[in-house]
């Protein structure tokens, strides 16, 4: 009877030892820290013909501007949004990806604040995607710790200075104005 029981008892201890073993499937390579940011894009120095990007903003990021698809769409608040069809020129598109070229937009940003400790409501926040060579980078961030960081300031900075470029345009002039507000 002994022997019965034997064998039952190494089969399953060899099948425990195997299984524990294909569970490791740790490398002897050093391990990446998942806080560590994605690898750096360089952004070659002319435009390429398929540089794209779009910008969500504000309060609740309805507010955006869409090269993708050639469209701007205005946060009407308690009425929704409207949103037009608004191309940017090649040289406005020129500027504006040389800009984002100099602010290393496709690597080694940034963006998230260290100290959460200050929170406030309503936020703004903003939100980009940025296409270069046929790769997509998104970037995002949000005032909801009461600070941005320097490199959200630029991109801050670079969003404000192309909502004017758009708001002085007589299609975006002919929307609606927003009703009401955010608490």
């Amino acid at each position: 009877m002994n022997g019965r029981l034997v064998y039952p008892v190494m089969l399953l201890s060899l099948l425990v030892t195997l299984l524990a073993g294909c569970g490791d499937t740790r490398s002897s390579a050093p391990e990446e820290s998942a806080e560590s940011p994605p690898a750096a894009v360089t952004m070659p120095e002319k435009k390429p013909g398929d540089f794209a990007f779009s910008v969500r903003y504000g309060i609740t990021a309805r507010n955006e501007i869409n090269t993708f698809n050639g469209t701007v769409t205005k946060d009407l608040i308690s009425n929704g949004t409207a949103t037009i069809n608004l191309r940017l020129t090649d040289a406005e598109m020129d500027d504006i990806y040389q800009q984002l070229r100099g602010m290393n937009a496709l690597g080694g940003l940034e963006l998230e604040i260290k100290d959460k400790t200050c929170g406030r409501e309503p936020y703004t926040e903003e939100l980009w995607t940025i296409q270069v060579n046929g790769q997509q980078e998104t970037l995002n961030w949000s005032e909801a710790n009461c600070e941005i960081t320097a490199d959200a300031k630029r991109f801050e900075a670079l969003r404000i200075k192309i909502v004017k470029l758009v708001q002085s345009r007589p299609e975006y002039q002919a929307l609606p104005e927003a009703v009401g507000g955010y608490d």
